[in-house]
């Protein structure tokens, strides 16, 4: 075993140097891999799942409000206009439930978003144009724009809404507008501002909370987010019925890496094990960092068999490279699952995971076990 993770001298003393010229490449390889046009990295979708979470019950009482004033209204305005609010809530409700099974929410959730500016687009058409109370609540969507994507995002949104909002605005009445441009150039003014006061105010928030939950040394999710997380997947897979896979992985014989190259040495391998694991991983999969050598996968959809295959694809991915400036390492795994159509059980799911991790070291490392 000292061969598989022993090489040159030469090549072990390069190892710390190695760490800082190969993570900010294996990064960026890793991030084009994940990245989208709305999204910078995989990381960043996670967030954006994370705070599509929190947002969804309160924009669900923002309904509410909105559903009250327009029948509070329903005398001057009509009740038909309870219509296009109630089509936006079905769109919402539609993204919500498949938005964590597929490849690039990011664009599932900005189409939502432009969508319910659509419905207030017709709102707004059918109250009066510029003269329509319900200017203003082009600004409403804006709030929650900056919550999910970075500027560009937030950017392309406003474009999007301000394009819509001189469109009615023109298009209902353009007379009005001429006459009296405030009608259009102060909702506008208040989207406009909604959109740099929230854009400031969640950045000093994501900031805060990466610092909370995101590992320092591999930039993976660390145990405090794990444990956000899969209260949220309990929840899902109760609705949903789907099975939530999980997979346990450990380095073997890491100490001897620290023992016999340094920590310098053992933190790069940790960087590049992090990137390799990363880079095997499904878009909506989720990676870990729960102690110093120990990984958590937890993969939503997948039962026993396809984590397995996963856990199996994740141990041949490492032992295929070598990390750390040129060693070879192994990982060992432990995969369970839940049952489908039952609520995910964290506790019971990670404990069989464990055992089965126990089980593929006694059997000589570099195994995936589980069952």
């Amino acid at each position: 075993m000292a061969d598989a993770i022993a090489p040159s001298l030469a090549r072990a003393a390069r190892s710390s140097e190695a760490k800082h010229a190969s993570a900010p490449r294996l990064n960026t390889e890793l991030d084009n891999a994940h990245s989208s046009w709305l999204i910078d990295d995989g990381m960043d979708r996670e967030r954006l799942l994370d705070m599509d979470r929190i947002v969804a019950p309160v924009r669900q009482r923002s309904f509410l409000v909105m559903a009250a004033a327009l029948l509070a209204c329903g005398p001057w305005l009509g009740w038909w206009t309870l219509l296009p609010l109630a089509v936006a809530g079905v769109v919402f409700k539609l993204a919500d439930n498949v938005v964590e099974r597929v490849s690039h929410p990011e664009y599932l959730l900005f189409a939502a978003l432009a969508g319910s500016e659509l419905m207030i687009e017709v709102s707004v058409a059918l109250t009066g144009g510029p003269n329509s109370p319900a200017m203003a609540w082009f600004a409403i969507p804006i709030v929650t724009l900056s919550a999910r994507f970075p500027a560009r995002g937030v950017l392309l949104g406003t474009a999007v809404t301000f394009a819509l909002m001189v469109a009615v605005a023109f298009g209902v009445d353009t007379h009005a507008v001429l006459a009296h441009p405030p009608l259009l150039v102060m909702p506008l003014a208040l989207t406009a501002a909604v959109g740099i006061l929230s854009t400031a105010l969640m950045q000093s928030d994501v900031r805060h909370r990466s610092e909370a939950v995101i590992d320092q040394l591999t930039g993976m999710l660390n145990r405090h987010s794990l444990a956000d997380r899969t209260v949220e997947l309990a929840h899902q897979s109760e609705r949903t019925g789907q099975s939530v896979g999980l997979i346990v992985g450990d380095l073997d014989h890491f100490k001897q890496v620290n023992d016999e190259h340094g920590h310098a040495t053992g933190d790069a391998v940790l960087q590049d094990v992090a990137y390799m694991l990363r880079k095997q991983l499904r878009a909506f999969d989720l990676a870990y960092r729960i102690g110093g050598e120990e990984f958590l996968v937890l993969l939503p959809g997948a039962d026993l068999t396809q984590t397995a295959a996963m856990a199996e694809r994740l141990r041949k991915g490492v032992a295929a490279d070598t990390v750390g400036g040129g060693l070879r390492v192994t990982m060992s795994f432990g995969v369970s699952a839940s049952e489908a159509g039952g609520a995910f059980d964290y506790k019971s799911v990670c404990a069989e995971a464990d055992a089965a991790l126990y089980e593929a070291k006694r059997k000589g490392r570099n195994e995936v076990c589980g069952g």
